[in-house]
């Protein structure tokens, strides 16, 4: 059955929940209380039936009660102060109260056939044999493709520990489920685990077919003493090989927060993870979909931002929105390839793309206001037009929808340099890289913390950070032109200059003058630490221009 309500489609077939074209990620708890919710419209639920319903009786507390419907009024759009489509009566429970429409299984199929879908499975064709031969073997019995970034979620195995490891490790898979929701980029399909006999692993090839899902994510928790290590890998089911894997060590100190730390590391490495399989995937395909376009889109720029990749990822964006200007991911990819273009000083008109990118953005949050990545770009923006407030506040509201993004803490700092805050942007930036060390954007955490530091006048520490982000990934122009300022004002004159050529192979339009022109502030403390930078530039032998 599908229920239209409000601009929304909400279909418990497929277990999607859209708005217009646009797919809304949604946890798997927050989608069974919506259609319980949906279903008994006609009346109101009480707390204690719907803690039956969709947790089977267990013991939750009311906070976590309101967490969920909170969760779930964003996703619609409805808030809890507003409470235009879900309605919580004092001491008596809750109802739904928008005007429903419902469509029969095979109308409602119709319809969504009928309408763009942004990374859905639109048809296409495959150039190869060996690839329709993948293609089929993976297919359920009853034809249906997999979405495309659908994701298994396995809940996490315990192994030893006893009762207590085993609910921290079934609190772990329920953190990261729903943060996994929260990225924007994959479509958690199930988050129970398939039934096998005593003994008999399971087939996670298998289990992904029987849920319908491309990929499957399974893992172990491990404790000893105050340290625990977790195991996980991310299975693609057409081929069963593990496209990617990853092993780490926490400290338990307080077991909430270190629940979260997990989810928070594993999310958006999940996430990429599957977006650049993807790309690959759809790299073979002949007439790729738009979906496909903007997976490779996204993949283009996992690897940094050059010019040829700026160009790339541009040509996959606008190529999907040629298809239907509506899709948000594409709006906001797009957005993003210029706000990073700017910074990258990869144009000199920057006040031109600065304001088309926000044209953008903005008309991606018109179509999805809760998209967290497009809320991160905004604030990209504000950042680099005078409104370093507006900046913070948007980075905070991609944090309160996506606890994954911790890429934006490091953004909130560096955005700080902006308005003469330097001395603030250390801590942000650390707190980044802790929560996610190996996060996509950590070389861009460690080159906002080395160029923080030329400012602050500490080059040594500088250096030091701008190695460890080249290190990271050589294909941030500015973190070697950084680095050769640092060498520069260091005195290490041979390293600056040999800095600033790699720079240079990079992005050879750099120069001096753009930096100058770039107007990003006009606050006397930032103006001060920029002078500092381009004095050491000058030292490493950068073209003025």
């Amino acid at each position: 059955m599908q229920y239209n309500f409000d601009g929304y489609a909400f279909d418990t077939g497929t277990r999607e929940l859209r708005r217009g074209a646009e797919l809304i990620s949604i946890a798997p708890q927050v989608f069974d209380l919506l259609e319980y919710l949906i279903r008994n419209r006609d009346r109101v639920v009480t707390k204690d039936e719907l803690i039956d319903a969709i947790w089977n009786g267990r013991a939750v507390s009311d906070a976590a009660v309101t967490t969920r419907l909170n969760v779930a009024r964003s996703a619609i759009g409805d808030s809890g102060n507003e409470q235009g489509l879900i309605r919580t009566l004092p001491r008596r429970g809750f109802r739904f109260v928008a005007a429903v429409n419902e469509v029969e299984q095979h109308a409602a199929a119709d319809e969504m056939a009928a309408s763009s879908r942004a990374l859905a499975d639109e048809p296409a064709t495959i150039d190869s044999e060996s690839d329709q031969d993948v293609a089929a073997g993976a297919a359920r019995a009853d034809g249906k493709p997999a979405p495309r970034l659908s994701i298994l979620v396995l809940p996490l195995t315990s192994i030893g520990g006893g009762p207590e490891q085993a609910a921290f490790a079934a609190g772990v898979t329920e953190n990261l489920i729903t943060d996994l929701s929260r990225t924007g980029l994959t479509f958690i399909v199930a988050r129970r685990k398939p039934h096998s006999h005593t003994g008999e692993a399971i087939d996670i090839r298998q289990a992904g077919r029987d849920a319908n899902a491309r990929y499957v994510l399974e893992g172990s928790l491990q404790r000893s003493g105050d340290r625990l290590r977790v195991n996980v890998q991310l299975t693609y089911v057409e081929t069963g090989r593990h496209v990617w894997a990853d092993r780490f060590e926490k400290q338990v100190v307080d077991p909430f927060d270190l629940q979260d730390e997990i989810a928070w590391r594993l999310a958006p490495l999940v996430a990429t993870q599957v977006v650049l399989n993807e790309a690959r995937r759809a790299e073979r395909l002949m007439f790729p979909g738009p979906g496909d376009l903007i997976v490779q889109g996204m993949a283009s720029l996992c690897d940094g931002l050059t010019p040829r990749s700026a160009v790339v990822a541009r040509g996959f964006f606008e190529r999907a929105l040629a298809i239907d200007n509506r899709y948000t991911v594409a709006l906001a990819g797009l957005a993003n390839v210029d706000v990073n273009a700017c910074f990258s000083l990869l144009t000199d008109d920057t006040a031109a793309t600065l304001s088309r990118a926000e044209a953008n953005v903005v008309k991606a949050l018109s179509l999805t206001p809760n998209n967290a990545h497009a809320h991160f770009v905004l604030g990209g923006v504000y950042a680099l037009t005078h409104r370093v407030d507006q900046a913070i506040a948007a980075y905070e509201t991609a944090i309160a929808l996506d606890h994954s993004r911790t890429s934006a803490l490091g953004c909130i700092g560096f955005a700080k340099c902006f308005i003469g805050r330097t001395a603030e942007a250390e801590a942000h930036i650390l707190e980044a890289l802790r929560l996610c060390p190996h996060h996509v954007d950590a070389y861009y955490m460690k080159y906002f913390m080395g160029e923080a530091l030329i400012y602050l006048a500490e080059d040594a520490r500088a250096a030091d950070w701008l190695r460890r982000s080249i290190e990271t990934n050589r294909n941030l122009p500015r973190a070697h032109f950084a680095l050769a300022a640092a060498l520069g004002l260091l005195g290490i004159e041979d390293e600056a200059t040999r800095a600033a050529q790699e720079g240079l192979s990079i992005n050879p339009g750099f120069t001096i003058r753009r930096l100058q022109a770039s107007n990003f502030s006009n606050n006397p403390v930032y103006l001060t630490g920029l002078d500092r930078l381009i004095t050491g530039l000058r030292l490493a032998g950068v073209p003025e221009g």
